[in-house]
């Protein structure tokens, strides 16, 4: 099964979710989205994929994720934000042909395997 992980690895939850698909032999291709930044299509596949729309992405505790809810911002302008500063999506998030989840908590990227 293939595999992804779009990772910080400054963070200690999304090294802890590399971690725990490792102890379970599964080798993900590890996209460090801070440094590739993101893409629309892929944006939206993720947003799709867990269910919980572009605003389900948003990492809460960002200032500019928090007046984006706030303002009531529409799916285009969360996207727009997004694209323009990486550090606004949660993480980490795995991917598979089963759909996505956020590892939050971590064991949640067990959902998709």
């Amino acid at each position: 099964m293939t595999v992804t992980l779009y990772h910080n690895p400054k963070c200690s939850t999304s090294r802890k979710a590399l971690e725990l698909l490792r102890e379970r032999r599964i080798e993900p291709t590890v996209v460090e989205y801070l440094k590739t930044g993101w893409d629309a299509e892929t944006l939206n596949r993720l947003a799709r994929g867990t269910g919980g729309g572009l605003k389900g992405l948003l990492r809460k505790k960002e200032a500019k994720a928090a007046e984006l809810l706030a303002a009531e911002a529409d799916e285009a302008t969360i996207l727009a934000a997004m694209i323009e500063s990486p550090i606004l999506v949660e993480r980490p998030i795995a991917e598979t042909p089963k759909g996505a989840a956020i590892g939050r908590p971590v064991e949640a990227v067990l959902g998709v395997l």
